[in-house]
């Protein structure tokens, strides 16, 4: 287990904010013990608070062109046909995940391949299980074609208190499936339109696992030019963007 780079600045400023305000107390409140005792164990508990939210744990992933990965830690909360209409333009499979404060939040590509489109868009901050989260709020939207010719689309959506999406990837890099493409803090959602053909192997209220746990199987290979096809060796062998 380790600490997001994310949450370093975070934490370090909160622990010297926290140490400050218990010397302040003990200082202007001498003999208070009580009071003392108090401001001391609420500080300790919001500061661990806050540790836990940007917990990284170390996980294992287990590569295979023909499933798709949940990119996030939460509880599928949509699994259900939909207009995507910022890039396919046509219905897709829709699967969504909430991603509670109480989750970890570090996002992982779900299939590895070619980042073929990335965007962010500036948006509201409705609540994540909104139905118009997924086009008014703040978002990222990200696709990614697989070996086979095969395109997902990926959403990482900001909630009422998430008010920070970050993002390690763009257009041109290709990707590792279970490796980090971003990080969205305090609460939030994230989408993946999927082929209609695809076979969703979770359901309403299941709990998922980032870069674990399988959302769906993608056995179906589309009419594609060689040179749009690549094999997993070739995707390994690219220049990843750094983080």
């Amino acid at each position: 287990m380790t600490i997001h780079k994310e949450g370093r600045v975070l934490l370090l400023v909160s622990s010297i904010v926290l140490i400050l305000f218990n010397f302040a107390v003990a200082y202007f409140f001498p003999g208070r013990t009580v009071l003392q005792t108090v401001i001391l164990i609420t500080s300790a508990v919001l500061y661990l608070l806050i540790l836990q939210f940007f917990r990284n744990p170390r996980i294992v992933v287990t590569r295979n062109e023909e499933q798709i990965l949940a990119p996030a830690d939460g509880k599928v909360v949509v699994i259900e046909e939909a207009e995507e209409k910022e890039y396919f333009q046509e219905r897709r499979m829709q699967v969504s995940i909430f991603m509670s404060p109480i989750n970890v939040h570090v996002n992982r590509n779900p299939a590895s391949g070619l980042v073929k489109y990335f965007k962010y868009h500036a948006g509201q901050y409705l609540v994540a299980w909104h139905p118009k989260s997924s086009t008014d709020n703040e978002r990222t939207t990200m696709v990614l074609q697989l070996p086979s010719g095969l395109e997902i689309l990926v959403r990482q959506i900001a909630g009422a208190m998430a008010r920070r999406i970050k993002w390690y990837v763009g257009e041109g890099d290709t990707v590792q499936q279970g490796e980090e493409f971003g990080f969205i803090k305090f609460g939030s959602r994230v989408d993946v339109y999927l082929p209609l053909n695809a076979e969703v192997k979770v359901s309403i209220g299941d709990k998922t696992k980032a870069g674990r746990t399988v959302l769906a199987e993608i056995t179906a290979t589309p009419a594609v030019q060689p040179e749009t096809a690549y094999s997993t060796e070739e995707i390994t062998n690219r220049t990843i963007s750094p983080i």
